[in-house]
């Protein structure tokens, strides 16, 4: 059994997704970020940077940290989403979501979302970033079924929660036609909802 410590932020819905696609038995300890809970001590010795998520698989004793490196041991664990014979190019776009997409996206929600009028810099800076990731991904996707290629892998997994916070954004999902296919097309993929849904309280993915 997985047991997956996060708070409900799109990382930790990466994980979810990709617990509820490959069908592992897993439950979900809520680490709240609001009280600081991810400085504890005894998180601390599975997160050395306090960060969230952390999974525990308690069938081999194994713990986890980063995101990025769950959904790769998963991948591999199951047989699922990390394709033998693709894994550089799905590397290639989960290190790119790890540390492009994700890192950018969350400077955007701080400061245009969170902490809105405190920085014009921030907001411009940021929003404009957005905005290319937006138009990035989009020519990518126009070209490109998935993200790696034809077939749908934990690169998409991993960059899926991100885009689903494009209420926060304010650039308009609707505007770039390759993103909003690919976005639309997993939105509809039943353990992509259950696996949103982290928290099991009724929460829905969030239309273009």
């Amino acid at each position: 059994m997985i047991e997956l410590l996060t708070a409900n932020t799109p990382n930790g819905k990466k994980i979810s997704i990709m617990l509820e696609e490959i069908n592992f038995e897993y439950q979900v300890t809520k680490i709240n970020i609001n009280k600081d809970e991810q400085f504890k001590p005894e998180f601390k010795k599975i997160s050395p940077f306090s960060k969230t998520p952390v999974i525990i698989d308690h069938g081999n004793k194994q713990s986890l940290f980063e995101s990025g490196a769950i959904l790769i041991y998963l991948g591999e664990k199951s047989g699922k989403f990390y394709h033998q014979n693709n894994r550089t190019i799905i590397n290639q776009w989960l290190m790119g979501q790890m540390g492009y997409v994700g890192p950018m996206l969350g400077q955007h929600h701080q400061f245009h979302h969170y902490n809105p009028g405190k920085s014009e810099f921030g907001e411009n800076r940021y929003f404009k970033i957005a905005e290319r990731i937006y138009n990035e991904l989009d020519k990518r996707l126009l070209k490109s079924k998935f993200l790696a290629g034809k077939d749908y892998s934990i690169a998409d997994i991993a960059t899926f929660p991100w885009i689903a916070r494009h209420e926060w954004h304010d650039i308009g999902l609707k505007k770039f036609e390759g993103l909003k296919r690919w976005y639309n097309e997993i939105s509809e993929r039943d353990a992509v909802k259950k696996g949103f849904d982290l928290l099991k309280n009724g929460e829905e993915i969030p239309k273009p």
